[in-house]
This record gives C-alpha cells, sequence and structure tokens, in this order.
C-alpha cells in the first residue's frame, strides 16, 4: 500500500485534511497581505479609465497604496524570516553509511517492506527514544536544496547497545514507517510552513549579537510577533496532523514483526531505567569531578545485566544477551559510543565539546581510581576547609593533621554544628560551580558560532561532528542539592577516606549505585543511615559501630587532595 495512493488510512487522510487546514491558513495570510495592493491596482484602473476621477478619489488611490506598500513590506519581513530561520535541530551524533553500512541495509529493508521512503541518513541520540527530524528547511542546515528529501532517522542510542538487532528493528517499524507523510506534498508543505513559523518567533526571542541585530531589534520583535500570532492558530491543526501522521505509520507498521515489537517495548522500558540510573549515579559524579565516562551504552549493558541478576522479575532478560546485539550493525561501535557519550555530557550536564585538561575521559576501568577515590578526597578536602573557615579545631591527638575524628567531635556536639557546617559546604559548592561557568562561558565565548561543530579533521570520520557551543546543558539530570544533603555526601566521603587509608577498603563501581566502598571485595552500602544519624540527630553511636565493624581508625591521618 503505498503512502501516496488513493487506499489511505483513516489517519493518514485525517493527517492530510489537517495539512490542508494550514496550507489555508497559509493563503489567506498571503491574501491579506495582497489585499490593500489589489485594491490599490483597481483604484489606479479606475483613475485611468475615468470612472473615479476628483481630488478625494486621489487622496484615496494615494492613501491605499502607501498602505499596500507599508503591508507588503511587512508581509515579505515576515516571509523572509519564516525562510531564513532556523528551525529547532536536536542534538544529534551525525551517523554516516561508510560507519554503519550494516544499520542503513536494515532500515532500507524495513522501509523498502513498509512501502515508503528510506530515511536520508541516520543519527543517534544519547536518550531512550527514537524519531523522524525533517531537516531540509533552507536554513536548518539539511538538505537545502531538495525539500522533498525524507527525513533523518534518530535512534537513542542505549537501544543499539541493548536490543538485539531483531528486537530494533521492531521498535524502529512504526518510525521508519512515519517517511511515508513526508512524501505526501500537503503534508511536507504544511510542516515546513509551522517549522519555518516556529523558527521566525524563536530567532525574534533570541538575544540580539552584533551591530547590526541590534539595531533591527524591534523590527525583529514586530515580525516575531505576527509569526507567534500565525503559529498560534496554527498550533492546533498541526498537532492533530502529526497524531494522525503517527496512527498511520502505526497502522502502516502493524504487520510488521508485530510479536517482536511488543518484546521490543519491554525493552524500551528496561533500558531507560538503567539508562537513568546510570547518567544519575554514575555518570553525574564523574561528570562534577571533570571526567566524562567514555563508553556510557556499554555502561548500560552492564547496568541492566547486574539489574536482571539482582532483580527475579528480569531474570529471563539476560539469555537475550547471547543473541546478535543491534551495535555490531556499526562498524565502530566504540566510535560511535565515545561520540554519544560525549554528547549526553553536554546535553545533561553542560560539559565542553572538547576535552581539555579539566574534561577528559575516564573508561570504566580508571573509574573506581581517577573518579571514585577523587570525588572522595575532594569532598573531603572541602570539608576540612569549612570546618576552618568556621573556627573548629583540629583534632587534639595529632594538630593540624586531617582526621575523622574532627568531623565527628564536632558533629557530635550539637545540631547547630551541622547547620553550620552544611550552609559552609552550601556555599563551597555554589561558589565553586559558578566559578565553573564563568570558565565554560569564557570557553563558549571564544569558538566561533554555529549550530554544529564541523568534524576534526584528524579523527577522519563524520561520527565525531557534535553539537556546537551553543547554552547546555538541555536536560539537567538533577535538582540543586539540599544543603543536608551535601553535608551527608562529605561527611560519607570522609569516611570513606578513612576507611581506605586506615582499613584496607577500597574506592569500587556498582554499576545502579555508582561510587561504592568495597570491604574486603564486598560492597559496602549501610553507610547511609549512621551518617544521617550523625549529622541530624548528632549522635554518633551508629556511625562508630560501622567503623569499628570495618575496622577504621578515626584518629589517624587521611590523605585530601
Amino acid at each position: 500500500m503505498s503512502g501516496t495512493g488513493t487506499g489511505e488510512e483513516p489517519g493518514a487522510r485525517a493527517a492530510r485534511a489537517r495539512a490542508l487546514v494550514l496550507l489555508r491558513i497559509r493563503g489567506r495570510a498571503t491574501a491579506v497581505a495582497l489585499l490593500p495592493a489589489a485594491l490599490a491596482v483597481v483604484l489606479f484602473a479606475a483613475g485611468a479609465r475615468g470612472f473615479a476621477d476628483g481630488g478625494g478619489w486621489d487622496a484615496a488611490r494615494w492613501a491605499v497604496a502607501v498602505c499596500a506598500v507599508v503591508v507588503l513590506l511587512i508581509a515579505g519581513a515576515v516571509a523572509l524570516a519564516v525562510v531564513r530561520a532556523k528551525p529547532a535541530v536536536s542534538p544529534t551524533v551525525p551517523l554516516s553509511e561508510a560507519a554503519a553500512p550494516d544499520l542503513y541495509r536494515l532500515v532500507r529493508e524495513l522501509a523498502d517492506r513498509l512501502d515508503v521512503p528510506a530515511p536520508s541518513a541516520i543519527a543517534l541520540t544519547p536518550d531512550c527514544d527514537s524519531w523522524l527530524e525533517d531537516r531540509t528547511h533552507p536554513a536548518s542546515g539539511g538538505s537545502a536544496r531538495r525539500t522533498e528529501a525524507a527525513p533523518v532517522l534518530v535512534i537513542g542510542s542505549p537501544f543499539l547497545w541493548w536490543m538485539r538487532v531483531a528486537e530494533l528493528r521492531a521498535l524502529l517499524a512504526p518510525v521508519v514507517a512515519g517517511t511515508g507523510a513526508s512524501a505526501q506534498p500537503d503534508i511536507a508543505a504544511a510542516r515546513r510552513f509551522v517549522r519555518g513559523l516556529d523558527g521566525a518567533v524563536a530567532d525574534a526571542a533570541a538575544p540580539a549579537r552584533g551591530p547590526v541585530r541590534r539595531a533591527l531589534r524591534l523590527p525583529r520583535v514586530f515580525v516575531g510577533r505576527i509569526a507567534r500570532i500565525l503559529l498560534r492558530s496554527c498550533r492546533g491543526h498541526a498537532a492533530e496532523m502529526e497524531r494522525g501522521v503517527a496512527a498511520a505509520a502505526s497502522s502502516r507498521a502493524r504487520e510488521v514483526d508485530y510479536g517482536l515489537r511488543i518484546v521490543a517495548q519491554e525493552q524500551v522500558g528496561l533500558a531507560y531505567a538503567g539508562w537513568d540510573r546510570l547518567l544519575t549515579r554514575v555518570a553525574l559524579p564523574a561528570w562534577r569531578m571533570g571526567r566524562w565516562p567514555s563508553q556510557l551504552d556499554a555502561g548500560v549493558v552492564a547496568a541492566l545485566t547486574e539489574l536482571s541478576r539482582r532483580d527475579r522479575l528480569a531474570e529471563g532478560y539476560a539469555s537475550r544477551l547471547g543473541e546478535r546485539p543491534a551495535c555490531d550493525l556499526l562498524e565502530e561501535p566504540g566510535a560511535a559510543d565515545e561520540a554519544a557519550s560525549l554528547l549526553a555530557a553536554r546535553l545533561f550536564h553542560g560539559g565542553p565539546a572538547e576535552t581539555g585538561p579539566d574534561w577528559s575521559p575516564v573508561d570504566w576501568q580508571q573509574y573506581p581510581d581517577e573518579v571514585v577515590d577523587r570525588k572522595w578526597r575532594s569532598e573531603a578536602a572541602r570539608l576540612h576547609r569549612v570546618l576552618d573557615a568556621v573556627g573548629v579545631p583540629p583534632a587534639a591527638a595529632v594538630g593540624g593533621v586531617a582526621t575523622l575524628d574532627r568531623v565527628v567531635e564536632h558533629l557530635e556536639a550539637g545540631e547547630a554544628g551541622g547547620e553550620e557546617l552544611a550552609a559552609g559546604i552550601t556555599a563551597a559548592v555554589a561558589r565553586e560551580e559558578a566559578e565553573a561557568e564563568d570558565e565554560a562561558q569564557r570557553r563558549a565565548k571564544a569558538t566561533a558560532p554555529g549550530a554544529l561543530s564541523a568534524p576534526d579533521p584528524a579523527a577522519g570520520d563524520d561520527l565525531l561532528a557534535l553539537w556546537g557551543p551553543d547554552p547546555l546543558p538541555l536536560f539537567p539530570l538533577q535538582p540543586p542539592r539540599t544543603g543536608t544533603e551535601l553535608l551527608a555526601d562529605h561527611v560519607a566521603a570522609m569516611v570513606c577516606c578513612a576507611a581506605v587509608d586506615t582499613a584496607g577498603a577500597a574506592p569500587g563501581l556498582d554499576w545502579l549505585d555508582g561510587p561504592t566502598l568495597l570491604v574486603d571485595g564486598e560492597r559496602r552500602a549501610d553507610l547511609g543511615t549512621p551518617v544521617l544519624s550523625l549529622i541530624e540527630d548528632g549522635d554518633a553511636g551508629p556511625l562508630r559501630s560501622w567503623l569499628a565493624s570495618v575496622g577504621v581508625r578515626t584518629d589517624k591521618p587521611v590523605r585530601l587532595v
């Protein structure tokens, strides 16, 4: 069944009907803009034939002519803004056909089976989602010369590592089926119109950079308001059109791997849970230390495998790992994982687009020493700096040396001490984050503006062409931490440093919980409750019992960063 034939699905008919409404809105706007000019032509023609003579008619003719010129200028400005505006383009990692010939072949075979045009390209996003993105608008950086080109297929990179090849094909079937809408001229034209309006509104709202844009700020704002009015009238129809497109795509893909689609949807939920936990528990501590894990997608597999080991409900998922993973469809899975991992760090944390002295990759083998141990020791050092600032004397046994006794004795003395420390740590963290943000802005200003950075010539592959220096993060992972949470983290870090230095413990990585303390090779996850008892109630008993069970010496010096 062809996407442009007469036997359209109900969803396709509904989508096309809404597209025609959007095009009628565009036509009415054009007609309104041309109406004064048409009236002026009629008046001048009537005057030339002697039907409208006299001073009054002359004044009316010129008044209407002036009005027509003004309206045409405004309409031209709006049309130019719509054409030149850059619609929003999702930050992705481009994946060339040379980098993934098997994946391109799978997608094309799927498109042939669905009887729809194949996507024009494939890109990766560091998230658990997949969609089609039209990048053919003249200002979007896509195929400006071919507005009829098929959209780009964006695939969530965690899917490639966790899903099997058959599951990925089943998952992509309804997504690829959506390319049929792009082959329908009315829907494609309506989409270009709406995207242009959206881009014009965003462009008018953007801060003016440069003397020319600052001088034209008021005209830009006026044009933006007109575009916003048109966009508001289109929004409901556009949403209904996309719902119809989605319904038609789902209907078209119904008979393609239907049983596997149910299994694939189950894997989507599991992959999302593992990805979210990996980012918040494992990647975020590294990002805050100036390191970015370079194999996040491989980490998803490890995290979900660990989840299947711990959770009886997920036991059946581990057996799937014997089947061919979808990442085998890539020529260099490691390079793709690294590019997606760096983009994830930019999207969710706001890290730089390139590595540097304070922003370098870390692999999973180095994570315990390079991230966990450094995190603990930097937080312990910050805790002792705040103790110095509030005038807390060093422990009596070893003057001037950082010990765990100093922390425990101060917090054991009363709750006010905990509040003072929490406030001091919060201020110190805020100050350090502000300094880091100022440095990031300085680097961004030194970088040439642009939507997509050019590929590194030394890399020899456009796979690593990442999102440019636009303001990031776009999707921060966590809200700001409270003072109590920060204090608990810092006290726990001091305890872990003491355990490593005096009891032979070691830093470790838990795929589901992030940084962890290993005692005799076993993970100890029971430190949180004793620490909270100390900082919230001033009760050091539970923590001292925990320290005794591990063999930690609280009076011994602890090495800080």
